[in-house]
């Protein structure tokens, strides 16, 4: 059985990083119901799929800045 995930789940999820609307990894393997290693496994196993701009790797700063919003 699957279940739907309500929208405003899946809008809270979504952050804004370089000007650009993004989901993190973790984000997105939690709404899937997998663990964020096996995510990461299928994408590389499958980059072809997926167009060069899809995803990209966040810098310290952006990092650094992510965890200061969670921890306020």
């Amino acid at each position: 059985m699957q279940t739907i995930v309500p929208v405003e789940v899946i809008e809270r999820k979504i952050l804004l990083i370089r000007g650009q609307k993004v989901m993190l990894d973790a984000a997105l393997a939690e709404l899937y119901g997998v663990e964020t290693r096996t995510l990461i496994q299928a994408v590389k196993r499958n980059i072809g799929r997926f167009p060069a701009d899809f995803m990209f790797q966040l810098n310290y700063q952006e990092v650094a800045a992510l965890i200061s919003q969670i921890v306020i």
